[in-house]
């Protein structure tokens, strides 16, 4: 993968634009992100897991936002400083309810910590690694992003995150593999043995995300 270039056609486009959005001015030239400035992101950000790399005024009343998402083996959990993991837990213990109390009795519950967004849809470009991509279902026990959490303001918006039961489509991925995922559909992983890095392109259309501009800290 030697350039990746978004410009007006791009690969995943809003279905409907904001109600009211101001009309900006089209842009006169695509957005070139390189291979370089992909890896870069990985290294910088190597204690994270999705990382925006930039946000893109489309010209049409949203913005795009490009990301990479790297992920270890599933089941394996990030190394935490105990002040880290007393963060986490407090973050969660505040973290609102969603998605659905408990499975209906026998239902299957896949673990696969998927999550699912209020206003922002996803295509996944998968660059390296594999893994099996689980999508749909209804997610059980779910905690709500925070307002002022990375996912929420940066990543991805307003989300939803939990395991999953009902129907579940479940997916291997490797590389040069494609998923299309709408907002409000759950999305999460299983079965990675290694690693799955995946570039993200996400759609705007709420403008819930960074403005037009973003650039990730570092480049």
């Amino acid at each position: 993968m030697n350039r990746i270039i978004f410009g007006m056609a791009a690969l995943c486009v809003a279905s409907a634009l904001a109600p009211g959005a101001a009309q900006a001015a089209a842009p006169t030239t695509a957005t070139i992100i390189t291979n370089a400035e992909v890896q870069k992101v990985l290294t910088l950000g190597s204690k994270a897991i999705d990382h925006n790399i930039r946000v893109v005024d489309m010209g049409q009343g949203y913005n795009m936002s490009i990301a990479v998402v790297h992920r270890g083996p599933t089941g394996v959990q990030p190394s935490r400083t105990p002040a880290e993991s007393a963060a986490a837990a407090a973050a969660l213990a505040k973290a609102a309810p969603c998605g659905l109390k408990a499975a209906p009795a026998g239902a299957k519950i896949i673990k696969s910590g998927s999550i699912s967004h209020d206003s922002t849809a996803e295509t996944y470009v998968i660059i390296s690694g594999s893994g099996t991509l689980v999508t749909g279902g209804t997610i059980v026990d779910g905690h709500r992003s925070a307002p002022d959490s990375d996912v929420t303001t940066t990543l991805n918006g307003p989300s939803c995150t939990g395991d999953v039961t009902g129907d579940q489509v479940l997916t291997p991925m490797k590389v040069g593999d494609i998923a299309v995922i709408p907002a409000g559909v759950a999305h999460g992983w299983t079965g990675i043995t290694t690693e799955v890095t995946y570039l993200s392109v996400r759609p705007d259309p709420k403008h819930v995300l960074p403005k037009a501009g973003y650039k990730y800290p570092g480049l």
